[in-house]
Formats: structure tokens, sequence, C-alpha cells
């Protein structure tokens, strides 16, 4: 008897492993694995899922690399954006994603995003609030806390350079006037746009913020230096001090 338990939970393993073995991507067609694909199709052919199944490489017991990259991907509302704003220790949630794993799709995710601030910031001059959000959302949207951007702007509103200010908490975060105008001398910069995120999506300006950018602009002036906007970022959308007339 207990050599037929024996002999059945040896089967019912092997059967594991064969069923195992069908799901790995190196069972598929060879068109139909992502890595090839890229090799043969180009890395544009690929889906979103196809280039997450890249970085993971592999998948676990019961996925392959591929279902679970479409998994995580349902997870966030089949959205990269949604994707960006998980930390390490939610993407470990995901069976089959350790450590180095994580490590990876946030490492790719970061050079997307960098790759995407510089772009946007080379010889790009700001004549709208819109010009000023492409510039700076990059460094705020996906932020799960509060943080402070100031772009300093040349005297024909090219951007010199982008700089983090402060970094706060879910609910705000401390603004040194000082520490604005510091580069900004510094880079002899003569306008300034100032940017923070609210991690809620709520884009009303708080009485706080609002003060703030009171107290910025009256001792920038004494300096001749112009606040040209104020944004308040999250959610891919923003709310501009200058468009609403409250600058």
């Amino acid at each position: 008897m207990v050599y037929q338990k024996e002999l059945l939970l040896g089967y019912l393993k092997l059967l594991e492993e064969q069923i195992h073995k069908h799901l790995t991507i190196k069972a598929w067609a060879e068109d139909d694995r992502p890595r090839e694909k890229l090799v043969t199709k180009g890395r544009q052919s690929l889906s979103d899922a196809e280039l997450l199944a890249i970085l993971l490489s592999s998948g676990n017991r019961k996925e392959t690399a591929l279902q679970l990259a479409q998994r995580i991907l349902n997870t966030n509302n089949n959205s990269i954006n949604q994707l960006a704003k998980l930390q390490l220790n939610d993407l470990k949630k995901f069976k089959g994603v350790g450590e180095a794993k994580a490590v990876t799709i946030l490492a790719a995710l970061e050079i997307g995003r960098r790759r995407t601030d510089k772009t946007d910031e080379e010889k790009i001059k700001i004549s709208s609030s819109k010009h000023a959000y492409n510039v700076i959302k990059q460094k705020l949207e996906d932020l799960p806390h509060e943080e402070f951007w100031v772009i300093y702007l040349s005297r024909n509103n090219s951007v010199i350079k982008t700089e983090c200010i402060s970094r706060g908490g879910v609910s705000g975060t401390v603004v040194d006037a000082r520490l604005v105008l510091k580069p900004a001398i510094e880079c002899l910069a003569s306008a300034i746009i100032l940017a923070h995120n609210h991690p809620s999506g709520n884009l009303n300006p708080s009485q706080q913020d609002i003060s703030l950018t009171k107290k910025i602009k009256e001792v920038t002036s004494f300096l001749d230096i112009n606040i040209q906007d104020h944004l308040i970022i999250g959610n891919q959308a923003y709310f501009s001090f200058a468009d609403e007339g409250i600058l």
C-alpha cells in the first residue's frame, strides 16, 4: 500500500513537471517566443506583455514568463504608466518575481523615464503650461510621496535645468524659498516655474500651496526673477496657477 502511494505521488510529480515543461516559452514555436520575435521582427513588434516577459526571463511553476507578465499587467489595468508607479515590494508580491526580477523591471522603467526626461529638456523653450508639464511630468507623476521641483529658465525661456528642492510624505513637503533661489542665482536664471505633485490625484491647490507661491514670488521679485507658473501634477494631468489666473 505504501509502495502504491509513493508510486502515485511520483507519477503526479512527473505529470506536473511535464505540464510545466509545456508551459515554458522554450516549448513554443520559435516565432512566438518574445526574444526570438524581437530578433527576427524587431522590438516594435512586441506587445507590452512580451517586453515585460523578456525582463522577467522566467515565470513560476504554473506560469511562463509571458503569462506572468500578462497577469502583472492585468492587475495594473494593462497600463505601463500604472506599472511604473509600483515599488520594489509591490512587484515582489507576484509569485515568481523575486528581488532580482523586481530590480530589473524598475531599472528598465527608470531608463525609459530618464530618456523621456532628456528628450523633453534638450533645447526646449517653454511658451505654455503644457510645455512646462511635458518637461517635468516624468519626474513627478509616478511618485507615492510629494516632491517639489523647479524649472529654471533663461531669458528666452529655454530650459537651463530642473532641480528637486524637497521631498516629503504623502500629504506634503516643506519648501524653503532660499533653496529655490540659490540654484536660480547660480545658473543666472531669468525665470522659474514651480512644480509639485499630489499623490492623491487631487489637483486642487491647497491654501498652503497658494501661500507658498505668493511667498516665493515676493522674494524672487527683488532679484528680477519672474515666476511664470506653478504646476500641480497628478494622474497624467495638471493644474496651472498661471492658466487659472491665481499666480
